[in-house]
C-alpha cells in the first residue's frame, strides 16, 4: 500500500487484492462457499486464518440488518483504532468518532448484509477521522440457512509501520492523535 489514497472507494464482489491477507481470507471464504452464495460461520475455521488473525474482525448481524455487534477484533485492528471493542454494537465502537466514520461503516455492513455479496473498502481514513490512515478493508457474508447473512467476516489491513509510528505520537502527546503531515507528491 504505497500508493496513498485520497477519498473513499467500494467494490462490490471484488476478486483481486494488494494486500496477501487479504486476498487469503477471500481465497478461503470462496473455497468454503464452494457452488454456495456463501459459506456458513461453521465453515470457517480459525486455525485456517491463523496466520491472518490479527487482521480479522467477526460481527454478528443484529436482528433488522441496521446494526451490528463485534464478536471478534484481531490484535491489529485494535492497535489502529487505539480500542478493544468486542462486544460492542458497531455504534458503541465509534461512539467516540465522529457520525461519517459510524455512518460509512454501517452502511457498508448493511449492503453486505441485505445483499449478501463481498464487498471491499478501502481509501484514507484520515478523511473521515483526524489521524488516521490509509487502510483496505474486505466484508464477506456469511449464513447458516445460505440466504440470511447473520455473520460478517472482515479483515481490515492498514501500513502497519506507519500506524505504529502515528500511535506512538499519540502516546507522547497525552493519547490524542494528530493530523498527519501531507506528502508533498513532487518528492
Amino acid at each position: 500500500m504505497t500508493d496513498k489514497k485520497i477519498g473513499f472507494g467500494a467494490e462490490y464482489n471484488p476478486t483481486k487484492f494488494d494486500h496477501p491477507t487479504l486476498a487469503a481470507i477471500y481465497a478461503c471464504w470462496n473455497d468454503k462457499r464452494g457452488a454456495r452464495k456463501m459459506p456458513s460461520r461453521a465453515d470457517i475455521r480459525p486455525s485456517e486464518l491463523k496466520d491472518h488473525l490479527g487482521w480479522v474482525i467477526m460481527a454478528d448481524v443484529l436482528p433488522g440488518a441496521e446494526e451490528f455487534r463485534y464478536r471478534l477484533i484481531g490484535t491489529l485492528v485494535t492497535q489502529y483504532f487505539l480500542a478493544e471493542t468486542t462486544g460492542k454494537t458497531v455504534s458503541e465502537a465509534f461512539a467516540r468518532m465522529n457520525d461519517t466514520v459510524r455512518d460509512a461503516v454501517l452502511a457498508v455492513m448493511r449492503v453486505v448484509a441485505r445483499d449478501g455479496v463481498p464487498l471491499r473498502a478501502s481509501g484514507d481514513a484520515n478523511a473521515f477521522a483526524v489521524g488516521f490512515e490509509e487502510f483496505d478493508a474486505l466484508f464477506l457474508p456469511l449464513s447458516d440457512d445460505g440466504e440470511t447473512v447473520n455473520v460478517i467476516l472482515h479483515a481490515f489491513v492498514f501500513d502497519r509501520p506507519d500506524v505504529l509510528m502515528a500511535r506512538q505520537i499519540a502516546k507522547s502527546n497525552g493519547g490524542k492523535l494528530v493530523p498527519r503531515a501531507k506528502k508533498d507528491n513532487a518528492a
